[in-house]
């Protein structure tokens, strides 16, 4: 299953109109989608507030990741609270870092109330799209020097969160599930090993297996399979091979 670097900007001097500050907001965003991408499957390494940009940018670069996704606000510029909209950046020549960035923009679309405002553009100049091994994509989720952007990002935490990891399981073609209850349970074949699988479907790649006996942690359930983590391997098992 795919596993990102999750990004939240560690801004906390852009203030937002009406109170709080970039950090505060896009890590209370991060928060909100820790859960809908544990249970959906997309394991993640998330940056910390006592980071900088920079040092984000290493960490990411350490790992492994199959995308990089930075969450900021944005500013209006010379005319603090003139602009609003949604952003989101991805580098030139990056197909998979344009293709996030296209399914982003139409799911926000249904979110944000302009909908005429949510674009996609390509950049060279911001660190976490060009200098990150990843596919790079920086999300500038609305104006916060705006009243009515940054009303907007504070209102509406969880459903941004939501869009997002919609958009995430949507690019890595694997299903979206809402937050359940996780717990674990034993695996119970004739004796076998049962196989673990990339979606939840007999047609999916096996990608790991459990022997008969061993404990899994269950993320999510769907009809006939559940989303499992194994020693570190997460995918789907079918649930009548499970005991709780």
């Amino acid at each position: 299953m795919p596993t990102i670097y999750l990004s939240p900007s560690t801004q906390e001097f852009n203030p937002y109109n009406g109170g709080g500050n970039e950090e505060l907001y896009m890590n209370l965003i991060a928060d909100a989608m820790e859960p809908y991408l544990t249970a959906s499957g997309i394991q993640f390494v998330r940056n910390t507030p006592e980071m900088t940009a920079a040092s984000s940018i290493a960490a990411s670069n350490e790992g492994n990741y199959d995308l990089h996704l930075a969450l900021h606000s944005n500013a209006s510029g010379s005319v603090p609270g003139s602009a609003m909209g949604s952003e989101v950046y991805y580098f030139p020549g990056s197909e998979r870092g344009e293709r996030f960035a296209n399914i982003a923009v139409e799911n926000l679309k249904n979110i944000y109330p302009n909908p005429d405002l949510v674009r996609a553009i390509p950049i060279t100049t911001l660190g976490e799209v060009r200098r990150v091994r990843a596919p790079g994509v920086l999300i500038e989720l609305a104006y916060h020097d705006n009243y009515q952007d940054a009303e907007w990002i504070r209102n509406n935490i969880n459903a941004i969160a939501q869009n997002l990891v919609l958009s995430l399981t949507q690019y890595f073609g694997i299903p979206f599930n809402y937050p359940q209850p996780i717990f674990t349970a034993s695996v119970a074949t004739m004796g076998g090993n049962l196989n673990i699988r990339y979606l939840p479907s007999l047609q999916s790649s096996v990608i790991g297996s459990v022997p008969n006996g061993a404990e899994v942690v269950v993320y999510a359930q769907v009809p006939n399979w559940s989303l499992v983590n194994y020693n570190g391997q997460v995918g789907y098992v079918s649930t009548g091979f499970l005991q709780y």
